[in-house]
């Protein structure tokens, strides 16, 4: 599939800022399930960027603004290519066991994955679920499959239940969320079973073509987060929580991390004495019919 995807991040302040400083995750890389055709930003007061590769190795653009002013408009304008998300059969069907022996020997590379962070926080919750979900003799694909499930099923979807700074002892109790609390979920399960797994950001279709078998998924107007598992044989799986599913063309992955504040398509530092109010607007779409399958 071939998708145009507009995003747009505008600022606005209460009082004008006298500076701001920002990092812009927001240039996909080319990977074996997504071709990126064209990426442009526009920015609004205009300044160029500079580029750089963080530790997770994102595209960062970074924007210096060291002057006065009341508004900001960031817009993302992407043109990209997605294909098949092909499960590696003979990774994912190994047992969990297995997994574990198999994944020892790439610690260095992965030991990151496995850690707690801020926003992933592992406890008695996820300890629980890890156990029950990660047998020793089940397969890593039904292991993966129910956990999603799991989370899919027990934690109800509610746009604007949680903030960005929400903490995940409060999304375990409540039991309510958005994406980014059901990626984080994942990942405190999935740390705590000793399975290597990473934070993304993505887009997903808005709304997918009339006379399509593609349905619509949850989370489709704004930025859209699931998970990333390593697996034997150095292949990344991607599994969404929020749409309880494989992730496939209809997703396309922009920035990674060890949680969203890592992978946050846009960071940064403004000063001013007045507050900000920040609108974002995502629209991806369907230019292009199903390619490569």
């Amino acid at each position: 599939m071939v998708f145009r995807v507009k995003h747009t991040t505008d600022y606005h302040y209460e009082e004008p800022v006298a500076e701001a400083y920002l990092e812009l995750r927001l240039k996909p890389l080319d990977r074996e399930n997504q071709t990126i055709l064209e990426h442009q930003l526009e920015i609004d007061p205009s300044e160029k960027t500079s580029e750089y590769q963080d530790y997770f190795g994102n595209r960062v653009a970074f924007l210096s603004l060291p002057f006065q002013h009341s508004r900001l408009t960031i817009q993302s304008h992407l043109s990209v290519k997605t294909h098949p998300h092909d499960l590696p059969e003979e990774s994912v069907s190994l047992t969990v066991q297995e997994v574990r022996q198999i994944q020892t020997a790439a610690l260095p590379f992965v030991f990151h994955y496995l850690q707690p962070t801020d926003m992933v926080k592992i406890g008695r919750e996820a300890g629980q679920w890890a156990k029950r979900y990660f047998r020793g003799a089940a397969t890593l694909r039904q292991a993966l499959e129910n956990v999603t499930n799991a989370v899919h099923e027990g934690f109800e979807y509610r746009q604007g239940a949680t903030e960005f700074s929400t903490d995940l002892s409060i999304v375990w109790r409540e039991r309510i969320g958005v994406c980014q609390d059901f990626a984080h979920l994942m990942l405190s399960i999935l740390r705590t079973a000793g399975m290597p797994s990473r934070y993304v950001c993505g887009y997903i279709e808005t709304h997918p073509p009339k006379g399509t078998d593609d349905k619509r998924l949850i989370g489709s107007t704004a930025t859209h987060a699931w998970v990333e598992i390593y697996v034997p044989g150095q292949h990344w799986v991607a599994i969404d929580p929020t749409n309880n599913c494989w992730c496939g063309p209809q997703h396309v992955a922009v920035s990674y991390g060890g949680d969203a504040r890592d992978a946050a398509p846009i960071h940064g530092t403004f000063k001013g004495a007045g507050t900000q109010s920040m609108n974002v607007q995502v629209d991806v779409c369907r230019i292009g019919p199903a390619a490569d399958a």
